[in-house]
């Protein structure tokens, strides 16, 4: 089971090339960013998590940039979005962006994707908010289409272009896309469709999802041995919560941690709490994959 991070970075945050040095020297397998392109200041929906938006929601960086800088300063840790809202970026940009990472950094860009939450924010991209599922959906096999052709056309009711070239090409053929949120029917069919796995929201969504999950990938004819499971934890995960994921099949954890002063030791920490967790459980991972988290 690999470990990683995720972080919500903002500008007032240690810079995110050393960020991203502190970790892979931690021993830590992957880094996270989360992506909302804007805040508007107005929102008929509450922040999912409960109580009130935090405030690094408001200063958070562009996650795709995010990515650049950490895969240009590693050589080992994967680089993904946890998770990218495609229902709001313009797929042709948004494909050849993250295949310029995942060229450059050797194969090492996973794609979380998600359907959003944020109503306002959607609005102001002209996004239909009931409609948003149908257009991630769309999103997505447009910029598979673009990663994985090489004269690449695609024709939906949300996004429509003729054939063309679209270079680079990603190393990893194909590039993979990790579905985020609660496992509903429609997630769990775009899933057997489309993704490589699934993102849910901690151990207790992960228990209660996994079924259903597998149960449609299966369905549609794949393999659910080969889903990726990477369940993203809270700030005060720690040992008991990487064992229950780790029996409910999670082949990575995440653990949500501060963007502030106190991010380098919080890695060092983990770190050093990850590789005790492997060597009491002989699940050491081979070198080219590579106490509890405190509380934040």
């Amino acid at each position: 089971m690999r470990f990683s991070v995720t972080v919500v970075a903002t500008d007032i945050g240690p810079p995110l090339v050393d960020v991203a040095r502190a970790l892979e020297a931690s021993g830590l397998d992957g880094l996270w960013l989360p992506d909302h392109t804007h805040m508007p200041v107005s929102r008929s929906v509450p922040y999912p998590m409960g109580a009130d938006l935090p405030e690094r929601y408001k200063r958070n960086l562009d996650p795709l940039t995010g990515l650049a800088l950490a895969a240009a300063v590693t050589t080992r840790i994967r680089v993904g979005t946890g998770v990218l809202l495609p229902a709001q970026r313009d797929p042709i940009v948004t494909a050849r962006a993250l295949a310029t990472v995942d060229q450059q950094s050797g194969g090492r860009v996973v794609v979380g994707a998600g359907y959003g939450w944020n109503v306002e924010e959607m609005i102001d991209h002209g996004v239909d908010p009931a409609r948003r599922r149908s257009r991630v959906r769309e999103h997505v096999l447009a910029m598979r289409r673009l990663w994985e052709d090489e004269v690449a056309s695609f024709d939906g009711p949300h996004v429509s272009f003729g054939p063309c070239w679209s270079w680079p090409k990603p190393v990893q053929r194909p590039l993979p896309i990790l579905l985020g949120g609660a496992a509903s029917r429609t997630l769990c069919r775009h899933v057997a469709e489309y993704g490589a796995g699934w993102i849910p929201l901690g151990p207790r969504a992960l228990e209660e999802g996994i079924g259903a999950v597998r149960d449609a990938v299966a369905a549609a004819g794949r393999d659910p041995c080969g889903l990726e499971i990477v369940p993203f934890l809270g700030p005060g995960a720690g040992r008991r919560h990487w064992d229950r994921c780790a029996a409910l099949g999670a082949t990575e954890v995440a653990v949500d941690v501060p963007h502030d002063d106190s991010l380098l030791a919080t890695l060092g920490a983990l770190g050093d709490a990850v590789a005790e967790w492997r060597e009491v459980n002989g699940k050491q991972l081979p070198p080219e994959s590579s106490t509890d988290m405190l509380t934040t």
